[in-house]
């Protein structure tokens, strides 16, 4: 594999970071975070219509850019940096992919275009609070998640019409409240013929009750959604293989989140990193502590290992879309998403020990990556869960299996962050970024 980036990838990288750099500090994250619709809608035109970033990964023939996972992968390490809170994940992550494989000619050609556009936002609501079980992410997606045909779920039943309708709950959805379109998963045929289908509803359907929930973090908004005998729109063929197709949208969606988290770790370093150059105790800076920068260089050693296993789960994903990944190059992402939320998760953790008294107030902004690594893993983990499934994909404790499967992560990638903690080293030991 070709580890360096194309000319049009880093483009898309630094365009992306000028206009979250001006449009996107904490005060006015979590300013957008507060209103109604949980995302500043002037920054999710911009996104649209200058940068055409909802519809990246969509093919040109329905209005979109056509790129791979790689570059949407690198869009949303960008977004994650800033923890910009906009409808793009939801949108363009889990609910456009499953209507382009799922969906018919005319619910593609009907709804990509306007999804590619910024004019239609969607979302994915699964029952309960299996977002995690229903990707594929912690175990396999062939069960009965989805409701069983027994009381709870979300149910789906034919009338003697041919009309679709759903009766059930979803819990977590993410941007849900807001979404213009949910992509809705239901469970149909009862016992005899149990399966899980997608079906499509609008923002206007009658019978269905979205509320915004208090979510431990703001910035990644979550909605309860009530479907009571709700007439919907089954998206694709009612023999479509659901499982397979949500299972692939997991791993995307775990490479996705994964490089968030990068972005997101990266920032909070570089935040701690400038802080403990400035911050004096005994006289001194206490970046230029030892202690201060052993901490510091093994969270730079862990996101450096982050990033390397997101970019390669990205770069894994697309070959597999086009079709000559491999054994081995396939479902990298729940494993660069184990490692990427560990790493947020210390880099945060870091980052609220280090700013010491202010860090420790939720006003300041090292709890929204804090809460940020909380979330994600409560969303899309826990993170032994994603190994373990990982392990067993490959075959790992298999006997004779998982030595020739398991795929292994190029070299890290480097960074642009300076860790040279000590404004005036002198002589003696070398400073912290070079030691790295």
């Amino acid at each position: 594999m070709d580890a360096a980036f194309s000319a049009e990838q880093g483009e898309i990288r630094r365009t992306l970071r000028e206009v979250i750099t001006k449009r996107c500090g904490p005060d006015e994250v979590k300013a957008a975070a507060r209103t109604p619709a949980g995302h500043d809608a002037g920054l999710w035109s911009a996104l649209a219509d200058q940068l055409g970033l909802p519809g990246l990964a969509i093919p040109e023939a329905y209005g979109g850019v056509g790129c791979t996972t790689a570059e949407l992968a690198l869009g949303c390490e960008e977004l994650g940096r800033a923890l910009a809170p906009t409808p793009l994940f939801a949108t363009a992550v889990l609910a456009a992919p499953l209507i382009l494989a799922l969906g018919t000619e005319g619910q593609r050609a009907e709804l990509l275009p306007r999804i590619a556009a910024g004019a239609l936002t969607a979302a994915l609501a699964v029952p309960g609070t299996g977002l995690a079980t229903a990707l594929g992410l912690v175990g396999d997606n062939r069960g009965d998640w989805a409701g069983g045909g027994r009381a709870g779920g979300v149910q789906a039943h034919r009338s003697a019409d041919g009309v679709w309708r759903l009766y059930g709950q979803a819990e977590q959805v993410i941007d849900g409240h807001s979404a213009g379109l949910l992509v809705v998963a239901a469970h149909a045929g009862g016992f005899a013929r149990s399966r899980t289908l997608l079906f499509l509803v609008r923002e206007d359907a009658h019978g269905m009750t979205r509320s915004r929930q208090t979510a431990l973090d703001e910035t990644r908004t979550q909605a309860r959604v009530e479907l009571r005998d709700v007439e919907v729109e089954l998206l694709g063929d009612d023999d479509a293989d659901v499982p397979a197709a949500l299972a692939a949208v997991g791993d995307v969606a775990a490479t996705v989140v994964a490089a968030e988290a990068v972005g997101a770790a990266d920032r909070a370093l570089e935040s701690t990193v400038a802080y403990v150059r400035q911050r004096e105790q005994f006289g001194r800076a206490i970046g230029s502590f030892q202690a201060v920068k052993h901490r510091l260089a093994d969270v730079y050693v862990q996101v450096q290992a982050a990033r390397s296993a997101a970019y390669y789960a990205a770069w894994a994903a697309g070959a597999e879309a086009a079709g000559f990944g491999g054994q081995g190059a396939e479902r990298a992402g729940g494993l660069a998403l184990a490692q990427a939320l560990d790493a947020l998760r210390t880099a945060a953790s870091e980052g609220v020990q280090l700013h010491g008294g202010i860090g420790f107030t939720w006003e300041h902004e090292a709890h929204l990556y804090f809460k940020r690594a909380s979330s994600d893993e409560l969303l899309f983990g826990p993170v032994h869960r994603l190994r373990a499934r990982a392990a067993e994909r490959a075959d790992l404790f298999a006997e004779g299996g998982g030595a020739d499967t398991v795929p292994v992560p190029p070299g890290s990638v480097p960074s642009e962050l300076d860790l040279d903690l000590d404004p005036d080293p002198g002589p003696g030991p070398a400073s912290l970024g070079k030691a790295v």
